[in-house]
């Protein structure tokens, strides 16, 4: 029994950068539950993995009709100082136009009633991760980090940043031992990152840019916005970049 409360405690983690949520939500005991039952379970996939680092990837909202599975991933490490396999990731500040960074538990990071009760965990190469692991005990994830936040950043722009984006800013400047994100983005195109071209129509992308805030298209190329293509980073341009440079998946659900 105090195995597992201390096991608990490391998935709850407070977070390091605290923000506010817009509304006081309290769960339910069956998200609760579910929550911290699937953070026990991807905790025991990482101690069996036997990784320092690794994505890992959760459905928050219905992004099908995109063709897209995965909304939001995180950088999952090992050895954070605040405990056992900590996420580190960026969230939008409550559908306002400015982000943060968080380390949170396992748990948390699965606590916002996902669609599924599933996630994708994306295990780099033993070099990759070990990269990673040092650049996240330095301050290059401030120092990448753009509080302007896009949902639908442009992957080559320094303008604004999604949460997808920072994470695969971080993994590129990391790897590439760059130092910003203008040299991180100039290493992924030379490296054949492709990110996910949406088709968003002038009408839907009109509704966006007025009424959310965390939605622009500025930074995208006027050609592609006229002919309705929007790319963006997605967690399935980052498993495929990743899988072709040797990375592993699996994945955890209820």
């Amino acid at each position: 029994m105090k195995h597992l409360m201390a096991a608990l405690f490391l998935l709850i983690a407070l977070p390091a950068f605290a923000g506010q949520s817009c509304e006081e939500q309290d769960p339910t005991p069956d998200s609760l539950r579910k929550s911290f039952e699937l953070g026990l379970a991807t905790r025991k996939a990482l101690d069996d993995s036997g990784a320092q680092v690794v994505i890992l990837a959760r459905s928050g909202q219905d992004l099908s009709k995109y063709g897209l599975s995965w909304s939001h991933a995180g950088l999952i490490w090992r050895d954070h100082p605040a405990g056992r396999w900590i996420a580190v990731h960026l969230l939008n500040d409550c559908g306002s136009d400015q982000s943060a960074l968080y380390n949170e538990g396992l748990a948390n990071f699965f606590a916002d009633t996902p669609l599924r009760w599933e996630g994708l965990v994306i295990i780099p190469d033993a070099e990759m991760q070990s990269k990673l692991s040092a650049a996240l005990a330095s301050d290059i994830p401030v120092r990448l980090h753009k509080p302007a936040y896009n949902m639908v950043a442009y992957p080559f722009s320094t303008r604004y940043q999604n949460s997808n984006q920072w994470v695969l800013e971080l993994i590129a400047a990391s790897t590439s031992g760059t130092e910003n994100r203008e040299q991180a983005q100039h290493w992924l195109l030379a490296n054949g990152y492709h990110p996910s071209q949406l088709k968003i129509s002038a009408l839907t992308r009109l509704g966006g840019r007025m009424f959310r805030a965390n939605v622009a298209f500025d930074d995208h190329p006027s050609a592609q916005r006229w002919a309705d293509r929007i790319d963006t980073v997605t967690v399935e341009s980052i498993e495929a970049f990743l899988l072709a440079r040797g990375a592993k998946r699996l994945r955890v659900g209820l």
